[in-house]
């Protein structure tokens, strides 16, 4: 049940008034609820066992200037969703964190698209295969992967990094020989590749093994991966012992070398383990108003390497979130500073709900945790076990041997990724602050700086390119990265390409700041550099002043002599003389790795546009209802744009998904 309020557009009194008269009515049952500011713009996400006196907490009494009693000013709407217990709450709240960011929760990214070690002996999707396609089947074939996991292959992993699926591939390579070629190249052998020659596939591409005696090496690889590694070796010995009792000394000798070179990888195995779980390990680092989540993965009885995430937002919502749960029976509330052992609890709490939520992989066996974290959350993940695996979760704080190791080694990366992490940010503010005093900018908070930086780039004056990057924070923004293609210019002119591009960026933001609602609100950025010197310079202040815009917020990042890095200076749209910081200066460092940022987005947005007029794939890109299954279908099947673009209407209609009328369309908008 989902309620909901519009009080934001009453009066700032009566808006209040009704706010209040909302939590009063509210249930006295589990659910969740969402703070939203005046504009909008969602503030917080929490839940409760009992939400009316949960959110009715927050009213009750004034917080003075504590981050709590800040978002509580701040608070025009609330909407709140009736649960029927704890665990779905629960649910609820983390799914709104990930897919709505708000400003006061403990965010981390959800970008946790783990590689995989694939085991395949399907063909892809396409057309009908061939003969020679067909006998790939009998052979798998494994290879790097990442996405979305499916019923048709075997899949190992999650891995922590693309390293370790590599090693691990490699690995097998060495012991097991298993291919790693595609089908089609698979398909189209007819003598063994170099692979073979250095001993690292036996060739069933060309018949010099077995279906069946390489579906027993893939069988045995599948063992090593899941950890059956002791019993894996007794077999093969004893395979290796009938062999040479049925004196086929050849065979054997290759399970010799099979049995030699598992035994070498496990001894040189730094962290082993007799056991065959699947384990994650996390351990926590707060320190210097920032936290450290350090994930450590072994699968299969193997150390597979760690992974650091580092969350946003954090002091804001430690303490909004222990105002919340400090709150007593008879409704007095203590608003203490994190304690550090709180701090770090409460973040892993965060990550675990967050990491292993809804749309995660499967959960491991085995949970070594840090911290102790909150019993509902670990009944909710227990809960998601029994359904993933039917087996129960296990979940250690204080582990013991090896699972031991394993946690201190996982607090010791956490602790050195934190460290480096405040280092560069320490490093990164410095650099701020000196270009904020060299250039004389009056901002009071250095971490609202917002500088964009523009460059141009085209291949011989083909295929313009300008693009836009944005620092703020002290860090560079790729989601405010944009691209430009220019068009209806000489071309090679510069010159006319940043004054389209500045024109396209700055008009609407020009306007958009002259309104009077817009006047507490930051639109335009407090720097606009452009890589260049007079010349680029000198359009950009036109464009300025057709807008209306201060151009002092314009300086030319001009090189210097030779065009060495270090000698650059910069140049002052309004009239200042021309600035060399200095090879050695900080904010001349800043200055340039930004410049630098925007050279490399240009240029990369340059190549994949000529790419695409090279291949003509964006024509088959713009055709309606050709989207990228039919797209890969169709290159997959003629090898190309080009084997495309020469097929007949019939061939194109024998591709799965093509209809004769799709078919013809496609034949039609290729020619």
């Amino acid at each position: 049940m989902d309620t909901s309020d519009n009080s934001a557009s009453l009066p700032a009194d009566d808006a209040r008034a009704a706010l209040l008269a909302q939590v009063a009515a509210l249930p006295p049952l589990p659910g969740v609820y969402r703070y939203f500011d005046a504009a909008g713009a969602l503030l917080y996400v929490g839940k409760a066992k009992n939400l009316k006196k949960r959110v009715s907490s927050y009213f009750q009494k004034d917080h003075g200037g504590t981050r709590i009693g800040y978002m509580v000013g701040k608070i025009a709407r609330l909407d709140t969703t009736v649960v029927r217990t704890e665990t779905e709450a629960l649910l609820l709240e983390n799914n709104l964190i990930k897919t709505q960011s708000p400003r006061f929760n403990i965010l981390f990214r959800d970008d946790k698209s783990y590689p995989y070690l694939k085991m395949t002996t399907a063909l892809g999707a396409g057309a009908a295969p061939s003969a020679a396609q067909a006998e790939a089947k009998n052979f798998a074939r494994m290879a790097y992967y990442r996405g979305a996991t499916d019923q048709k292959h075997d899949y190992f992993g999650p891995y922590p990094n693309a390293w370790a699926v590599k090693e691990s591939i490699l690995l097998l390579q060495k012991v097991f020989q298993i291919r790693t070629c595609e089908d089609s190249v698979f398909a189209n052998r007819s003598r063994p590749c170099m692979l073979h020659q250095i001993k690292r596939c036996t060739a069933p591409c060309v018949g010099l093994i077995s279906a069946q005696d390489y579906a027993a090496d893939v069988a045995n690889a599948q063992r090593f991966l899941r950890g059956d590694t002791h019993s894996l070796l007794a077999q093969l010995q004893m395979h290796m012992q009938q062999l040479s009792d049925d004196w086929k000394f050849e065979q054997a000798a290759l399970v010799r070398d099979q049995i030699a070179n598992l035994s070498t990888i496990l001894a040189q195995q730094a962290v082993e383990t007799t056991s065959n779980e699947d384990t994650d390990i996390l351990a926590v680092q707060v320190q210097g108003g920032r936290a450290c989540v350090n994930l450590a993965m072994v699968r299969g009885g193997r150390h597979l390497g760690d992974r650091a995430y580092f969350p946003q937002q954090l002091q804001d919502a430690m303490q909004i979130t222990l105002a919340a749960e400090d709150e007593t029976e008879d409704g007095e509330r203590v608003l203490p500073m994190p304690t550090l052992a709180q701090a770090e609890s409460l973040v892993l709490q965060a990550f675990l709900a967050q990491h292993y939520g809804p749309g995660a992989g499967p959960l491991p066996d085995t949970l070594i945790l840090s911290h102790a974290v909150d019993k509902s959350l670990l009944q909710f993940l227990g809960n998601q076990s029994k359904a993933q695996k039917n087996r129960r979760l296990q979940v250690l704080t204080q582990p013991k041997e090896q699972r031991r190791i394993w946690l201190e080694m996982a607090q010791k990366n956490a602790a050195i990724a934190l460290a480096r992490l405040l280092d560069q940010e320490g490093a990164q503010q410095a650099r701020t602050q000196a270009l904020a005093e060299a250039l004389d900018l009056q901002i009071d908070d250095l971490a609202r700086l917002k500088i964009e930086c523009f460059d141009i780039s085209h291949t011989g004056g083909e295929n313009t390119m300008a693009s836009c990057v944005v620092f703020e924070g002290h860090k560079m923004q790729s989601s405010q990265y944009r691209r430009y293609r220019i068009d209806g210019i000489t071309p090679g002119d510069d010159y006319a390409a940043m004054r389209q591009v500045l024109q396209r960026r700055y008009s609407k933001l020009a306007e958009a700041a002259q309104q009077p609602e817009n006047a507490e609100h930051k639109i335009l950025p407090d720097l606009v550099l452009v890589d260049g010197g007079k010349g680029q310079i000198g359009v950009a202040r036109e464009v300025f002043a057709e807008l209306g815009l201060d151009l002092s917020l314009l300086v030319g990042v001009e090189k210097g002599a030779g065009r060495k890095v270090g000698l650059e200076e910069l140049v002052f749209a309004d009239g200042r003389d021309k600035v060399w910081l200095g090879a050695d200066s900080a904010a001349l460092m800043l200055v340039a790795h930004i410049r630098d940022e925007a050279h490399r987005f240009a240029i990369t947005g340059m190549r994949a546009q000529r790419a695409k007029v090279r291949t003509g794939s964006s024509r088959l890109e713009d055709i309606p209802q050709v989207g990228p299954k039919r797209r890969a279908a169709l290159l997959q099947r003629f090898g190309g744009v080009a084997g495309v673009r020469s097929a007949s209407v019939q061939e194109l209609a024998s591709v799965e998904g093509i209809s004769n009328e799709l078919a013809e369309a496609i034949y039609q908008a290729l020619r």
